[in-house]
């Protein structure tokens, strides 16, 4: 093993300028044994590194390579397995485990200690050991002085010192030694001779050494002398220093005394200084001005000069009390009389600000000079433009009323919401009034149908009245009540166009001056009021709810519960006072949605586009506005309104009875879906809510397709076929032209039906124009059916030529004619006159009769061949009888 090791270090090692400590013949365990040596190595040079190194023979020579190099300082555990028992098998712990088996216990033993002494010297105690004896760790193993002397292979501690003690030659070191061998012959021959030749010229060199030494003993005296004087020359400059030292301690203590008078001057400097800043700051931030304080007490509220003094003295009332107190400021006698100055200010002027908005907006709330007489000729509403501008004038002063006085600031915005509700009420009433009067008309027949009296031809009530309204019809076809679109008051079909075209014009004018309106007044109280800057501010009341107690008389909600149920945002407070002062738009609204749908359900087309289109415009501006939330509440009643309409379309349809003496014809339920959909696609071009047409649409035709077939089922004067027919081509025709992309699937449903119908319906009543002859060629078709070739068929007894030729002479070209026109007399009956289809369904006769004569042809062609026998007439014989029939009616 020592020569392995010395082996290792001349051909790995040592070209690495690494030493080698400790070495073991280990190989890995349960796997095959390849041995290879763990070496403990570290490096000559400094930083020193540690390391571990895998060494293996080549397979290919008898020489060594290195396979694996780990870091000692990335080793983390060392396990021995079993600290009391010898066993070769240990771990070493880096990034992964290595389980090892060595060649003897004694060879892992002495690989562990040298790991453990590298680790206490290198490492500081990083590697943690397991199951390894304590007296492994502290001393040489017993067993490593059982190993013979050349096997030993790790460094103990002695050799260890040794080996850190080594140093190798340097190359002049080198050079020298050779050059005295060089001049010593038998240097290497006889070294014993060499060793004692260089004995004799050191004990040379040492004797001339001691000599240089005692010749140098007179300087060594002088140097002494020397060394005395200079000590002398020390005490004296000592003296000196002390002297001296004496002399500063003096100073040291006058200049003590001169520096504390310093700081206590200084001190006294810096709190005059602090003093004066404090007096400055109370007098700088806590002094009113003589006029801010005479436009707090007296300031003109009217004129814009005397609001812009008021506004400026509010603020720089403001700034005063709310100015950040530094503490013991407070104690101050002067600052506490300020404080009530500036309370006193502040309340006297809160007062005055407050009885002068309240007298403006009382003023406001019952001038009459602003009515609707002077608007009913164009149907506008009041502009109140001019009553926002002059109060946003106040804007900057309810927010200074909002910051300080709460309470008065709620009581002004209950006192404005209080009057200018009464006001709007008024002229929003008024408006209403005269919509309704113009969607009415203002003739005498108008006010007879909707109760309207009195020289200014207002309504009797806006709501109430319309539970009386009746519009009873001007002729006889106003009164049917099979009508698609009759709600019960008048047929929707007979109204004139212009009549829709006003109302439309109406209802529109109305919403455009409503949405100005309620925009306007929205943006004033925001700004006014100032409730768009802070989200989450306690709302203030706008107008105390009333209840009725227990004893029946009305009693105000508590300020507290009020507050408790207070709304989480401004935003939240705006549509609050929005809706207790338009509280009536919603009603009148409803009341003429009423009124219109009254008149002529067609109308709630109308107004769910004209509806929707504003709600819409109102959620693009603001969709938690109240204007938004208004239109949306109005337009699900819109929306009902219209679902109520196709709902009684329906059901009227499924009410429809017919005449059981007059044919059918085109139902009217038909063609009123048709005046429907033409309406519809007029109203609802380029509308936002096409979905609920689409919707409508699809239910309407569905019912349509299932009543058609109702009555189809039910008529007796007119063929089923014939009512099917008519009905969907005229739906097909109707659809076709109007282009409606949901009904898609549904016209060609109509006209598959259609097709279907017309087949059937020529089919059953051309029947069988040849019947004799028919009779005979379904006997040959079943016999050639039962197995008789076609060519035989002539000799089958009843079905011979001469039979065939006694039947084809009862059909002549006379008889033909005759059936034929007698057959067109009866069509002519069963259809009407307005989808104009007999020329339709006689040229499909005219086609079904020719395939069933070229069907006997082929069959006497095949049955019959050389017989020579044909047809009484021919097809050219028949176009002439179908075309002749019909020019002769």
């Amino acid at each position: 093993m020592t020569a392995i090791k010395h082996a290792l270090q001349r051909d790995i090692f040592t070209p690495n300028d690494e030493r080698l400590l400790g070495i073991v013949n280990v190989c890995k365990a349960g796997k095959k044994k390849k041995n290879c040596f763990l070496c403990a190595t570290v490096t000559t040079e400094r930083p020193v590194q540690v390391k571990v190194v895998k060494v293996k023979k080549s397979d290919k020579g008898d020489f060594y390579k290195r396979q694996l190099t780990w870091e000692l300082r990335d080793l983390t555990e060392v396990d021995a397995k079993d600290a009391s028992k010898e066993n070769p098998e240990f771990d070493l712990h880096f990034e992964k485990v290595y389980r090892w088996v060595a060649s003897s216990t004694a060879e892992k033993n002495s690989f562990i200690s040298c790991i453990w002494k590298l680790n206490q010297r290198y490492l500081r105690k990083k590697v943690e050991f397991v199951n390894v004896s304590s007296q492994l760790l502290e001393e040489l193993p017993k067993a490593e002085e059982s190993v013979p002397s050349g096997e030993s292979q790790s460094v103990a501690g002695g050799d260890e010192d040794a080996l850190d003690d080594y140093q190798e030659l340097s190359t002049r070191e080198e050079q020298d030694i050779e050059g005295m061998m060089e001049v010593c012959e038998y240097a290497i021959s006889n070294a014993e001779a060499f060793a004692e030749q260089l004995s004799r010229e050191l004990q040379v060199l040492d004797g001339a050494n001691i000599q240089s030494i005692m010749a140098s003993e007179k300087q060594v005296n002088i140097l002494m002398q020397l060394l005395d004087e200079a000590l002398s020359e020390v005490d004296t400059i000592e003296g000196k220093l002390s002297s001296y030292e004496e002399m500063l301690q003096s100073v040291k203590e006058q200049m003590d005394q001169i520096s504390q008078s310093n700081r206590l001057i200084q001190t006294s400097n810096t709190n005059n200084g602090i003093l004066l800043d404090e007096i400055q700051f109370l007098v700088n931030y806590m002094d009113l001005s003589k006029g801010h304080i005479r436009a707090l007490q007296e300031g003109d509220l009217m004129s814009p000069k005397g609001i812009e003094a008021c506004i400026n003295a509010s603020e720089a009332l403001s700034q005063c009390m709310n100015v950040g107190l530094r503490p013991g400021h407070e104690k101050l006698m002067a600052v506490t009389q300020q404080h009530l100055l500036f309370a006193e200010l502040r309340d006297t002027f809160a007062r005055r600000l407050t009885n002068h908005l309240n007298n403006v907006f009382v003023h406001q709330g019952h001038d009459q000079s602003s009515t609707l007489s002077q608007h009913t000729a164009e149907l506008t509403l009041p502009k109140h433009s001019p009553l926002h501008r002059d109060l946003l004038r106040y804007a900057k002063l309810m927010e200074w009323l909002k910051n300080t006085h709460r309470e008065k600031y709620e009581g002004l915005s209950r006192t404005y919401v209080d009057y200018m509700s009464r006001l709007y009420e008024r002229e929003i009433k008024d408006f209403f009034e005269v919509a309704k009067i113009k969607m009415a008309g203002t003739t005498k027949e108008a006010k007879g149908k909707f109760g309207l009296h009195g020289s200014s031809g207002k309504l009797t009530g806006s709501t109430s009245s319309l539970n009386k309204l009746t519009v009873q019809g001007a002729n006889s076809r106003r009164s049917q009540s099979s009508s698609l679109l009759d709600m019960g008051n008048m047929s929707a079909s007979d109204l004139d166009v212009a009549d829709r075209t006003k109302f439309d014009k109406i209802f529109e004018q109305v919403l455009s001056e409503l949405e100005p309106l309620c925009l306007a007044e929205q943006d004033f109280i925001s700004k006014f009021f100032k409730l768009q800057q802070h989200p989450t501010v306690t709302p203030p009341l706008a107008q105390p709810e009333t209840e009725e107690s227990d004893g029946g008389t009305p009693s105000r909600v508590a300020p507290q519960a009020e507050h408790r149920h207070s709304l989480s945002s401004e935003k939240d407070l705006v549509r609050l006072m929005m809706n207790k002062i338009f509280q009536s738009i919603e009603t009148e609204l409803n009341s003429l949605i009423a009124l219109g749908d009254k008149i002529d359900s067609f109308n709630s087309l109308y107004m769910l586009v004209k509806m929707s289109h504003h709600v819409w415009t109102a959620e693009n501006v603001d969709p938690a506005s109240y204007l938004s939330t208004t239109l949306g509440n109005v337009l699900v009643t819109v929306k009902r309104n219209f679902d109520k309409c196709i709902s009684g379309q329906i059901r009227q349809m499924e009410e429809v009875k017919i005449s059981k003496k007059s044919k059918v014809g085109i139902l009217l339920f038909v063609t009123n879906f048709e005046e429907f959909a033409e309406l519809a696609e007029t109203i609802f071009r380029n509308a936002e809510r096409r979905g609920d047409l689409d919707k409508a649409y699809v239910k309407l035709i569905r019912a349509v397709f299932v009543n058609v077939e109702k009555v189809a089922n039910e008529s007796q004067k007119t063929p089923r076929d014939v009512v099917m027919m008519e009905n969907f081509h005229h739906i097909f025709s109707t659809l076709s032209r109007l282009k409606i992309s949901c009904l898609d699937s549904e016209r060609r449903e109509a006209k598959h039906k259609y097709t279907d119908h017309l087949q059937s319906y020529v089919i059953n009543s051309l029947g069988q124009p040849l019947e004799k002859l028919n009779h005979f060629f379904e006997g040959v078709e079943a016999r050639v059916a039962q197995g008789v070739r076609e060519e035989e068929v002539s000799y089958q007894l009843a079905f011979n030529k001469q039979e065939l030729r006694k039947v084809i002479k009862e059909y002549p070209g006379k008889e033909v004619k005759k059936g034929l026109d007698n057959l067109y007399k009866k069509v002519d009956k069963h259809l009407c006159e307005e989808e104009s289809l007999l020329q339709v369904v006689w040229h499909s006769m005219q086609d079904e009769f020719i395939r069933q004569y070229k069907h006997f042809e082929d069959l006497i062609g095949r049955c019959y061949p050389g017989s020579g026998i044909t047809m009484e007439f021919t097809i050219q014989d028949m176009l002439e009888y179908f075309s002749s029939i019909a020019q002769s009616h």
